[in-house]
């Protein structure tokens, strides 16, 4: 009887006909996947060296010292550990003759945890199971030379995620063990392979096409000719036709394009350490570039110097192969930074060192530089980064971790992100909303269907490849986007560059595209303004003690230079301290995402930067200062001198160091004196030149003495000439005024300000990263007293009150709230012993003031958020970021509250608080446990915050005076080396430059203003030029006056380098 030409459909079962026939789960005795592997056999020869040494956490065993010594046999079903220890095998492979020649013989390794195959000294790929990737080719068409292979395999004790002991975030496991699975070698079919492709992706249109679509049906009828077809492998050429005539119906000139880049997101460490993230580079791109040599249209980015050195180092041959890749245009170095940086706590200094030196490095090792930022997965995006990218002569920017917000959906994918400055940056958010896509025609629909800017844009890009924990992009990635060129009723997805992405839009579409100013505030992850502060507060103080070491260096050598007696500029440690830096400063230890081991080595490495730098600035102070001291020697007593880094003269009580001969130094002085309470001198210095140095010496005016008193059995009154407060038992200030204005006290009516407050801080998943907003109903003060208000310190330089309070019975805060003669703010110094658990302390300030608006610092600036929860895009805003100091005012009066260590902020209704201590418990179950010493302050002001002086306030609560006690030569008393007669901008930095023996002034205008400043120097100024961040000479002439005066004209909130030849000098 004949066949009928026709079968009527019913659409789920002919679907689930062609599923089944390719399942790797069902009916395998006969459908297509089960002829996949045709021939299969164990592995014979596996061996395993446990040698002492080698099964070590982190090893850094060489493929060299791997191959020596005595293998052992093992065997699948054999376990190995512990979590993160490191084991190698040996493989002798030999393929069965009976095979027969011309055959694809594939070996199949699952430990069930990452590893990596060596051949001749040489890592050739990574494997992982949990990225599907255990298979590597031994030979794509075996012949006589092929029989025999003897490969090595690096296996790693960790998931591609860690090792989270039930679950991705949790603390790791340290006891886990993995077993080896499978170990042996197939015979894979390429023709059907390559048919289960085709009928993979044609099932994947027929699911996200339109049901009721035409082309879905045309698609689902093929496919299910496709099958019929397939009853005899004879026909399967045959099946592959059609599926080829199905694919090659083409879409119309208006279709959306989509820019696919292979990507390969490596955190530089997260679930895993730094010396882990070494591995995972090799393995990830040693598989990247053995796919570039099937796939010729293959293109890949890869951001973060820091790993493509690291690879550099570990692996020269991997990084050989690289190096071609990248001149062939193929592996495309994207980002222009060190690292993949948190985008809110690091300062605009070092923003700007993340583009120096992995610019740097890129162009030295490969030529050129990144045309883009690359940024995929921070936490929020400051409102100085456009600028700042401006700086550093990149104008592109793309990431995408603004799709995880929480309440409002962002509007753009491509636009125009204007910064603080008004500098703009071409945008790209890939609208597939990830950056580790693999090729799914769900995600090319997504990425079409998402896009927020049709019409205006027909571009975008698509990100594929496994990230976070590495491995990159497959062979069955690349097949399904090989099949979706240009298929009908689907984006066009075409290989390229991000640099051939950006400049089409660039050409066709930008002046259609839309802006957004101001900061790319995340709606999510706001508790890493605070998790982990110890790491936070070590690298404020890490910051600040790079740029006076290197502002020190600087003017010791030019000095020196012009004296004749030449000193030797530390480049190579200062930026060997500034890569240590920046490599905390990725997006994911700074914010204290991290497991425990990974907070802990950045701890260590932060404090090897603060005792190496300690000493470095010590010693650059002591060299600077003995530029003076006559060639002969100097016959008199030694001075002590004071040097002061930042570009204001200052006045205020110090805590003299303990230095030699300090006392005696101090005593020659003859300056007004206190005991301090910690058994150290305090002194007040006065008129301390700006970005210069004095001898201590007496105060031609002393300011007004702080006094302290009781009043009555409740309060405690302190007060110097400019502010006085009233403090009760628990240390709350209950009235806090300017001396002129005792009438108008700043803090709320029956409110107290220094109140601690403590909240339940239990997020819906992501404990590290998330506090919700929900936690504001669940405020408690903190009231218990331990030991009530007492005086301390009694001036008349410095007057101290004491407090302790009991915030439960693991954990205790123990203050010292203090004024200074002089001084416009309260300062208080706290210790916080914290053992808590998903608690959140915060200081707050209830204040008098009427405003809408809060005013924070961030790099090089400040931003305005609302005080109110008006609109859905306010109350996301309900923890904020900011940097040493926010700042709540009305017309011509105001408050700021000072940190020196803190970020994470919160004001609603004018409670202004300060984020202190959370107690998350994954992935590190320690975080922020144990001892806390921190500083805050209290400035009630007149007139606005610029005039006031809190900006310059909070830089000295930050930045210490440089105290030593030197010989020197007494004719030249103080030296003033750079002075701004305009307080509006700020000399940020001082430096040598890094290709000449130039010296780089960085400014920035800090009031929001447009102004003109005259810079004047002691040295005589030889030539003066603008230049970028990368210290690339810019067109524009700078004007000098008298020889040493330069004449600089800012924007508002402009950053503004300049490279300046220097003569001799002569203090001033």
């Amino acid at each position: 009887m004949a066949v009928p030409g026709y079968v009527l459909k019913h659409r789920r079962t002919t679907f689930e006909r062609a599923e089944k026939f390719i399942s790797s789960t069902f009916f395998t005795d006969v459908n297509l996947y089960g002829k996949l592997y045709p021939l299969r056999t164990d592995i014979k020869g596996i061996k395993h060296r446990a040698l002492p040494g080698l099964i070590t956490r982190h090893s850094a065993v060489t493929f060299e010292e791997a191959i020596k010594g005595i293998y052992e046999e093992t065997r699948v079903g054999a376990s190995f550990g512990p979590t993160w220890a490191t084991h190698w095998f040996r493989l002798d492979i030999e393929i069965p003759r009976e095979w027969g020649l011309g055959k694809q013989v594939v070996l199949v390794w699952d430990s069930g945890s990452e590893a990596m195959i060596w051949r001749d000294g040489k890592p050739l790929q990574g494997l992982s199971p949990d990225n599907k990737r255990t298979e590597f080719v031994l030979t794509k068409s075996l012949d006589e030379n092929a029989f025999s292979h003897t490969l090595y395999i690096e296996m790693e004790c960790s998931d591609v995620f860690g090792a989270g002991k039930g679950g991705l975030i949790n603390p790791p496991d340290p006891n886990k063990y993995y077993t080896l699975r499978r170990a042996d070698i197939v015979v894979k079919d390429p023709e059907i392979y390559q048919l289960l492709l085709d009928f993979e992706v044609l099932l994947d249109l027929i699911k996200h096409l339109p049901e009721e679509s035409n082309r879905s049906y045309q698609l689902l009828y093929g496919v299910n000719e496709m099958v019929t077809t397939c009853q005899s492998q004879s026909n399967y050429s045959r099946a592959r036709d059609i599926a080829h005539t199905l694919l090659s119906e083409t879409n119309s000139q208006s279709q959306h394009t989509l820019c696919a880049v292979g990507h390969c997101h490596i955190d530089t460490a997260w679930l895993w350490p730094y010396e882990e993230t070494k591995r995972k580079c090799a393995r990830s791109w040693s598989s990247t570039v053995r796919l570039m040599k099937d796939f010729p249209e293959f293109i890949f980015a890869c951001s973060q110097a820091q790993q493509f050195d690291w690879v550099k180092v570990n692996y020269p041959s991997l990084y050989a192969d690289i190096k071609d890749y990248v001149r062939q245009q193929r592996f495309i170095p994207v980002g222009g930074t060190w690292v993949e940086m948190d985008g809110n706590i690091p300062s605009g200094e070092a923003f700007i060192r993340q583009f120096l030196y992995g610019q740097r490095f890129f162009e030295q090792e490969f030529g050129k530089r990144c045309t883009e930022f690359w940024l995929p997965d921070t936490f929020g995006y400051s409102a100085q980064l456009p600028q700042i990218m401006k700086h550093a002569g990149i104008a592109r920017f793309v990431t995408q971790k603004l799709s995880w917000n929480l309440v409002n959906k962002f509007p753009h994918h491509t636009f125009w992100w204007q910064g603080l400055d008004g500098s703009r940056v071409l945008t790209h958010f890939p609208p597939g909303d990830s950056y580790g896509m693999d090729g799914k025609v769900e995600e090319v629909m997504r990425s079409l269907n998402n896009f927020k800017d049709k019409g205006r844009s027909n571009h975008s890009m698509y990100l594929f490849g496994y990230g976070d924990g590495g491995q990159g992009p497959t062979t069955d990635m690349l097949e399904r986007l090989t099949r979706l060129k240009n298929v009908d009723g689907i984006p066009k997805v075409t290989m390229c560059s991000p640099e051939t992405f950006f400049s089409t839009v660039e050409t066709h579409e930008a002046e259609n595209l839309c802006s957004w100013t101001g900061e790319l505030y995340l709606e999510l992850h706001n508790g890493t303004y605070t998790t982990h502060s110890r790491l936070k507060q070590q690298n404020r103080r890490a910051e600040i003690l790079l740029r006076q070491f290197e502002l020190l260096s600087t003017l010791s050598h030019v000095v020196g230079e012009g004296g004749g007696r030449k000193t030797d500029y530390p480049a190579g440690k200062i930026e060997q301290l500034w890569k240590i830096v920046l490599l905390n400063q990725f997006h994911d230890v700074l914010p204290g995402t991290s497991i425990q081991e990974v907070c802990e080595e950045a701890g260590r490495l932060y404090e090897d930067v603060l005792r190496e730098g300690s000493v470095l600035l010590a010693d650059s102070a002591n060299q600077l200062i003995d530029t003076l001291t006559p060639q002969g020697g100097c016959t008199e007593h030694g001075t002590a001198r004071i040097i002061n880094t930042c570009s204001w003269q200052r006045s205020e009580v110090i805590c003299w160091p303990e230095v030699t001969l300090a006392d005696r130094l101090i005593e020659m002085a003859g300056v007004t004196t206190q005991a301090g309470r910690d058994g150290k001198t305090l002194v007040f210095v006065s008129d301390i030149p700006s970005v210069g140095h004095c001898e201590l010496r007496p105060a031609v005016k002393l300011p007004v003495p702080v006094t302290v008193q009781k009043q009555g059995d409740d309060l405690i009154c302190i007060r110097n000439g400019h502010i006085e407060a009233a403090v009760d038992k628990t240390g709350r200030v209950v009235r806090l005024c300017m001396v002129n204005d005792v009438s108008r006290n700043v803090v709320s009516v029956g409110s107290h300000a220094n109140q601690f407050v403590i909240f339940d801080d239990v997020p819906l998943f992501w404990d590290a990263w998330d506090v919700m907003d929900y936690h504001l109903e669940t405020r408690t003060a903190v009231v218990d007293i331990i030991e009530e208000a007492t005086i301390v310190e009694s001036g008349p330089l410095r007057a101290t009150i004491k407090t302790s309070l009991r915030i439960s019975d693991k954990s205790t805060i123990c203050q010292y709230m203090s004024l200074d003669t002089g001084a416009k703010y309260l300062k208080f110094y706290t210790e916080v012993d914290w053992h808590e658990s998903h608690k959140f302390l915060k200081v707050e300030f209830p204040l008098r003031i009427t405003s809408p608006q809060v005013t924070y610092e961030i790099q090089f600036g400040h931003v305005q958020r609302p005080n109110h929860f008006n609109t859905s895009w306010d109350w996301a805003r309900f923890e904020v970021c900011g940097h040493k100091w926010a700042d709540l005012s009305e017309y011509d009066w105001g408050v700021a509250v000072l940190n020196d260590s803190h970020y994470g902020w919160s004001c609603i209704d004018s409670v202004l608080r300060l984020s202190l201590l959370r107690s998350s418990k994954s992935p590190d179950p320690t975080a922020d446990m144990g001892k806390h010493k921190f500083t805050y302050g209290l400035m009630p002001h007149s007139g606005t915050f610029q005039s006031a002086g809190v900006i310059q306030a909070a830089y000295e609560l930050n930045e210490p005076l440089v105290c030593c006690g030197q010989c020197a030569d007494h004719s030249s008393t103080a030296a003033s080396y750079f002075s701004i007669d305009n307080s509006a901008v700020i000399l940020e930095t001082v430096k040598k430059a890094e290709n000449c023996n130039s010296v780089i002034l960085r400014l920035y205008e800090v009031y929001g203003g447009t102004t003109t400043v005259r810079v004047k120097t002691s040295f005589k100024v030889t030539s003066a030029h603008l230049c970028s961040g990368l210290e690339d000479s810019l067109d524009g002439a700078i004007e000098i006056e008298d020889g040493n005066c330069l004449v600089l004209h800012f924007s508002p909130f402009q950053i503004m380098s300049v490279k300046l030849t220097l003569g001799t000098t002569t203090p001033n």
